[in-house]
C-alpha cells in the first residue's frame, strides 16, 4: 500500500501526528510505502519542535518513500503529478492549518499540499484532512521560549546552541529544537508550554465547507487519524 502524508506549518497536533505515522510505519514497514510532502512552513516548524529528523523513520528515502520538500520543488510541484497517475491509495494531510483548509475548500491549489490535494481528488484518491481549527477552543503546544523574568543572562544557553539561535529570545528560523538550552539553564528560564486559542468563525465555516466536498474526509483529531490509517489496511 502506498500512502502520501502532507504536513503543513501547524504546531497543534504535530507531535501526535508524527507518533501515529512512526508507529504505523514501524508496525507495517513491509506492507506500506509512505511519501512525506512537507510544506515550506512545515519544514521550519518540524525543525523547531525537534521532529524533522523523525521523518526518515516514516519515509526512508527510496522511491515512493521520499521526503519531498516544498522548498525544493519549484512552482509547478512536479512530484504531485504522481496523484494523477493513481499510484497512491490515500492522502493524509495532518496537521492542517486553517490557511490550507480554506484553500482546499475554495479549490485553490497554489502550494505543494493544496496541489497534492487537488490532484488526488481529481484522480479519485481519498484525501483525509485533520484541521487544527474545527470549532470552540483549542489548547496548542508552543516551541521553546525564554522567560525573561527568570533569565539571569548567564549565557550558558547561547554557548551550547549549535544553531546560534539564541539571543534575547529564540530565533525560530534557526532553532533545531534540540533542547540543549533547556538542559543547561539552571534557572528554568527556557521552556515550552501550551496556549489556549479560540477558533475563528471563518475557520469553522471553512471546515464545514470542506466536509461537503467529494473525496474529502475530515478527521476530528490524531486519534481518528490513527484509526483511519489502520483501516486502510
Amino acid at each position: 500500500m502506498r500512502i502520501a502524508w502532507g504536513i503543513t506549518g501547524a504546531g497543534h497536533y504535530l507531535k501526535e501526528t508524527f507518533d501515529a505515522f512512526v508507529e504505523f510505519k514501524k508496525s507495517h514497514k513491509d506492507r506500506v510505502e509512505i511519501t512525506s510532502f512537507v510544506s515550506r512552513a512545515a519544514e521550519e516548524v518540524t525543525r523547531v519542535y525537534g521532529l524533522f529528523g523523525c521523518l526518515q523513520a516514516v519515509s526512508p528515502g527510496r522511491y515512493m518513500e521520499e521526503i519531498i520538500l516544498e522548498s525544493q520543488q519549484g512552482w509547478s510541484y512536479p512530484k504531485t503529478g504522481r496523484f494523477s497517475r493513481g499510484i497512491y491509495d490515500a492522502l493524509f494531510i495532518s496537521p492542517t492549518t486553517s490557511n490550507t483548509v480554506a484553500k482546499i475548500a475554495c479549490g485553490i491549489a497554489d502550494t505543494l499540499i493544496t496541489n497534492a490535494a487537488a490532484h488526488a481528488a481529481k484522480a479519485g484518491i481519498t484525501v483525509f484532512v485533520v484541521p487544527v481549527d474545527i470549532a470552540g477552543a483549542v489548547t496548542s503546544s508552543v516551541p521553546y521560549f525564554i522567560d525573561r523574568d527568570l533569565c539571569n543572562e548567564c549565557g550558558e544557553c547561547t554557548s551550547v546552541c549549535p544553531s546560534g539561535a539564541i539571543d534575547e529570545q529564540v530565533d525560530y528560523l534557526r532553532c533545531s529544537g534540540c533542547g540543549l538550552c533547556v538542559n543547561v539553564c539552571e534557572y528554568g528560564a527556557i521552556k515550552g508550554g501550551t496556549v489556549n486559542l479560540v477558533v475563528r468563525e471563518v475557520d469553522r465555516k471553512n471546515v464545514e465547507l470542506l466536509k461537503q466536498l467529494d473525496g474529502i474526509v475530515v478527521l476530528e483529531d490524531p486519534t481518528a487519524l490513527k484509526q483511519a490509517l489502520w483501516a486502510k489496511l
